[in-house]
């Protein structure tokens, strides 16, 4: 199934193709803040429709994963990150997904707080 996300503002905007079988729910310092909800794909599977200079990137702690968040609206709708073995990924935060039943979701607690 193909997705349309963006932020709140439409300032980022994408493309996600994928089956979205769960969602982390990470109890991680900035996850719980943001109250996100991640689906994880792989990076060629998402396509910005806006260029990649509209975002604004945080890092923290190990400074692997790349939140991306709108410097205009202040919603962060995804990540990006290389698995252990090399692997670029997208975590795409499916609240920034309008047409995704939120409660339909399988989800899955992750402890970030402790990792």
């Amino acid at each position: 199934m193909r997705y349309q996300g963006s932020c709140h503002c439409g300032g980022i905007a994408f493309d996600v193709e994928g089956d979205i079988d769960e969602v982390i729910q990470c109890n991680c310092s900035i996850c719980s803040r943001r109250g996100s909800l991640l689906w994880f794909v792989p990076r060629d599977k998402l396509t910005l429709k806006t260029p990649e200079s509209a975002m604004s990137t945080y890092t923290f702690n190990t400074h692997r994963i790349h939140h991306q968040f709108c410097p205009t609206c202040g919603c962060a709708p995804l990540a990006f990150a290389n698995t252990p073995d090399g692997k670029a990924m997208a975590a795409v935060n499916v609240r920034c997904l309008p047409e995704v039943d939120i409660k339909a979701l399988k989800v899955r607690e992750y402890d970030g707080k402790s990792a």
